[in-house]
């Protein structure tokens, strides 16, 4: 998702001198780390997703508080 990224060098998060193309992935330093540092990158994502079934089995346990054991969805694919 678009302003998501994070990327750390050393375990210390940086917030500038990177490029990200969102069409590639590819993550590209204005000043390239040294050897061995290590680099780390997160981010969110979204994927689109439906209910697998009509129905939810759902368990009530007391008055109007119920809990669901599991929902399963399918991903939407474009």
């Amino acid at each position: 998702m678009a302003g998501s990224v994070r990327v750390a060098v050393d375990g210390v998060e940086v917030a500038s001198g990177w490029t990200l193309d969102s069409t590639t992935g590819i993550l590209t330093f204005g000043t390239a780390p040294g050897n061995g540092v290590a680099i780390r990158a997160g981010f969110d994502f979204d994927v689109p997703v439906r209910f697998d079934s009509d129905t939810l089995d759902v368990t009530l346990d007391i008055e109007r508080l119920g809990s669901i054991t599991s929902i399963s969805l399918i991903e939407i694919r474009r």
